[in-house]
């Protein structure tokens, strides 16, 4: 039976039987930053001190991670932090099944702590956010269905509130266009914020902003699924992981009517480099007379190219909103807009 993509999708991931539900881990599935290598946890470290020190380094100092998958990014922050940050740091992973067993350092949740004074980071997490897939129909706005086979039909016509979204931040024009109504996203995102007592979130993922999606860029949307490392059709059959960029700029605002008092969107590329990643390689004398060491700080070069490439993970934006200590422009500052 066909249903609308939105609660297929739901299900899908979080139902009984769903991709997440069963304890899928996104490693198994793709790679990301976390699974890169230590350097893009040496990143939120550093960023994380901009915010203990725009706080007045509190007595106790949280990191929140959410989405956190199988938790490798929590336990690399717990890991790699300063003796004298660790013994103040409350590091809190958050996910719908956390494992049966984890690091020490790491306290898994199902939700997110009600108050947070630190920093909140999700990362990869609202693409994961089911919300409408909607199509232009003879005029209307209506919901895209699909059946467990992923044949897709048109639906009802989308609520008040998803058109409304729509026509501010998606506009459909031409006959036949998609989109995702991102209402569910900025409202997980205000959620995440509203947590925030003091400090920062910061939301890292693929996405798009208005000006390229009125220009058309993503006529057809950008639904996508993935399973076992590769690109796969998006059934919504509990095997799989599905997905869809994010309207960061939407869930800027969002924040914004939350309570952050300040926010920056910028590319990952540039936020690594402002944060001391930037990818140089040891000079070749090196080899020669610390053969060892040249190997290692190639290797690293080599892993931060990687975060840092522009057709890659480097184009992923960086919205980083803040509600109380140091302002957001002034924990990553003179950074050019994300354009990805």
């Amino acid at each position: 039976m066909a249903r609308d993509w939105q609660r297929a999708w739901q299900d899908a991931l979080y139902g009984p039987e769903g991709f997440f539900r069963r304890g899928e881990r996104p490693s198994a599935h793709f790679r990301t930053a976390p699974l890169v290598g230590p350097e893009f946890a040496e990143a939120v470290l550093a960023l994380l001190d901009r915010v203990d020190a725009g706080l007045g380094r509190p007595e106790r100092l949280d990191f929140v991670d959410v989405g956190a998958g199988g938790g490798e990014l929590a336990a690399a922050v717990a890991d790699l932090a300063p003796v004298a940050l660790r013994r103040r740091l409350r590091v809190v992973a958050v996910e719908v099944r956390p494992p049966d067993e984890g690091p020490a350092a790491v306290d898994w949740r199902r939700e997110p702590p009600e108050e947070v004074t630190g920093l909140v980071l999700g990362h990869e997490w609202l693409d994961a956010v089911p919300c409408p897939v909607v199509t232009l129909h003879c005029g209307q706005i209506c919901h895209v269905t699909v059946d467990s086979e992923g044949r897709e039909g048109v639906g009802d016509p989308v609520s008040d509130a998803h058109r409304a979204w729509l026509d501010r931040w998606w506009p459909l024009w031409t006959e036949g266009q998609r989109a995702e109504a991102g209402v569910e996203r900025d409202a997980a995102w205000a959620d995440a914020v509203r947590r925030v007592r003091a400090g920062a979130a910061l939301a890292v993922d693929y996405g798009h902003r208005r000006a390229d999606r009125v220009g058309g860029r993503h006529r057809s949307g950008t639904l996508a699924a993935f399973r076992g490392g590769r690109s796969v059709r998006p059934v919504p059959d509990g095997s799989r992981d599905i997905t869809a960029h994010v309207a960061l700029d939407a869930c800027l605002d969002a924040g914004t009517r939350a309570g952050a008092s300040s926010g920056v969107l910028v590319g990952q590329r540039e936020a690594l480099a402002a944060l001391g990643l930037t990818g140089t390689a040891p000079p070749p004398a090196l080899a020669a007379t610390d053969p060892a060491g040249w190997l290692a700080a190639t290797a690293r070069a080599g892993r931060v190219a990687e975060l840092r490439d522009p057709t890659g993970l480097g184009r992923f934006g960086w919205l980083l909103q803040t509600t109380a200590g140091a302002r957001a422009e002034e924990l990553l500052p003179g950074l050019p807009p994300w354009r990805p």
